[in-house]
């Protein structure tokens, strides 16, 4: 079981039972190991596990089921879909500047930094890896002063003793690793997907409970190929939008 769920699970009850069930399953689904089975403990195992009942735990099955993440079979049992360790993703080329670009001009509050542990779903980009650095951050519209953002960027432990934490309160976590760490970018990948904001979304962006986010994550590469940074971006869904423009499409045969 300690495949699909943490060996020690504590939940907050004045918070949905089923949301963060849901939420630390999904979790697990999408870190696991390759060899991982697909197949999940029984409901009852899992909501004893959880210390929630039956009827919560088929609540927040039902939630994963409806994300495709899993098929529930009579008789058969839950299993996780093959696919499922991760969306095929929309791929956008451009140049680093163009992100940079993207990423200023709002006010950003430095919330945190320091050592954490690599989370599970992450571990293939920071290999033999304990732990690496995170700098949180929250940006504001400069105009409104509303919560437009944040974000946490785990940044490859080699690299973090050149990022100073002040810098980034003028500038993105991708000019500093270029233009003051020295790094030598290679490439960045980008991931963009519709979630729900969890407790510490909704109350750093002051937006309800379970309201649609963009949930950006952004994997930046050196030179040798390496991960050094791994931006995770919760945008609020009313002040943001994903546009992707595509030229030379007339070899593209469906839309």
């Amino acid at each position: 079981m300690t495949l699909f769920a943490p060996d020690s699970v504590e939940l907050n009850r004045k918070l949905p039972l089923w949301y963060q069930v849901s939420q630390s399953l999904r979790a697990s689904i999408l870190g696991r190991p390759p060899e991982a089975p697909l197949r999940l403990p029984t409901e009852e195992s899992l909501a004893e596990h959880y210390g929630v009942s039956v009827l919560t735990m088929r609540q927040a099955l039902k939630e994963l089921e409806t994300e495709g993440l899993i098929s529930r079979h009579r008789r058969r049992g839950t299993f996780i879909e093959p696919e499922a360790r991760r969306g095929r993703p929309v791929r956008v080329l451009g140049s680093v500047d163009a992100i940079v670009a993207q990423q200023s001009g709002e006010d950003t509050t430095l919330l945190g930094h320091g050592p954490v542990p690599v989370p599970p779903e992450l571990a293939e980009y920071f290999p033999g890896l304990r732990e690496a650095v995170s700098f949180r951050r929250l940006r504001r519209d400069r105009t409104s002063g509303e919560p437009t953002n944040w974000a946490e960027n785990l940044i490859h432990p080699e690299i973090a003793g050149r990022v100073a934490p002040d810098a980034l309160r003028r500038m993105p976590m991708t000019k500093v690793l270029r233009d003051e760490a020295g790094v030598r970018i290679s490439r960045i990948t980008d991931t963009v997907e519709a979630r729900l904001a969890d407790p510490e979304t909704a109350r750093l962006l002051d937006v309800p409970l379970l309201s649609p986010i963009l949930h950006y994550t952004g994997v930046t590469f050196d030179e040798r190929g390496r991960a050094v940074d791994v931006a995770r971006i919760h945008y609020r869904g009313d002040r943001f939008s994903f546009s992707v423009t595509v030229e030379n499409i007339s070899d593209v045969s469906d839309h």
